[in-house]
């Protein structure tokens, strides 16, 4: 059982987590991507595209400090860089640039599949009858890579695994918390015509902002410490 002080260190993970990975703001996303097609191949998608960046996220988590140092990159840099990131995304929450490009991208992403799905429809024509073709596989690009697993929540796991490099029950932590919000985004994923329903787009303004000055304020506390660690 987590104790009262555990559990002060891992709310802030997940918040952190959260506002980074935005379960919320990927469900009209997964909602484009997935049109048109039947409810067992939504399933199938969110259930495979969370997994995916749960495995991605995890493995970043565990040897991308390793991966670094090859390449001679230490901690305390990639703290400031990732937290520099970090505030760019929190900027991007606060003047609601965010969703609107995620929005865009899904749309073009969408247009792209139908248009190959055209394509593809036009040569089987003057083929014989087949079984009904699958719709297109959106689990791995665009939902887990760049959405789910992007460079903010790649960064994020990686800054606060360094975080936590003397508590292996810390960095245990961390990892599970990851499982917790991909469980999270999976909820959300298979609810998404409801939540699409509920959720007010003023609703989801005031949340996203207010994230996004939490995110801003976690962001400059990444490159604080990372300032700290290079040159005091």
């Amino acid at each position: 059982m987590p104790s009262v002080d555990m559990l002060a260190e891992l709310i802030p993970i997940f918040v952190t987590l959260f506002v980074i990975v935005d379960p919320l703001g990927l469900v009209p996303v997964f909602i484009v991507l997935t049109q048109g097609t039947n409810a067992a191949h939504r399933r199938r998608m969110a259930v495979r595209a969370c997994i995916t960046s749960f495995l991605i996220l995890a493995t970043f988590a565990v040897v991308g400090e390793s991966v670094l140092g090859i390449f001679g990159i230490h901690m305390p840099a990639f703290r400031i860089s990732g937290g520099t990131l970090l505030f760019l995304i929190a900027l991007e929450m606060l003047f609601e640039r965010r969703s609107q490009k995620r929005n865009q991208r899904a749309e073009q992403v969408h247009q792209e599949l139908e248009d190959e799905h055209d394509l593809d429809q036009q040569i089987e024509a003057s083929k014989p009858a087949q079984d009904e073709e699958e719709p297109d596989d959106i689990s791995i690009f665009p939902m887990s890579i760049p959405f789910l697993a992007g460079p903010g929540s790649i960064a994020t796991v990686m800054l606060l695994m360094g975080r936590y490099q003397d508590s292996v029950v810390m960095q245990v932590s961390v990892v599970a918390v990851v499982g917790l919000v991909m469980l999270c985004a999976l909820t959300m994923f298979l609810l998404s015509g409801i939540v699409a329903k509920r959720l007010s787009p003023t609703v989801a303004t005031v949340i996203s902002r207010l994230l996004g000055m939490i995110l801003a304020a976690l962001a400059i506390q990444f490159i604080i410490d990372g300032i700290k660690q290079a040159f005091f």
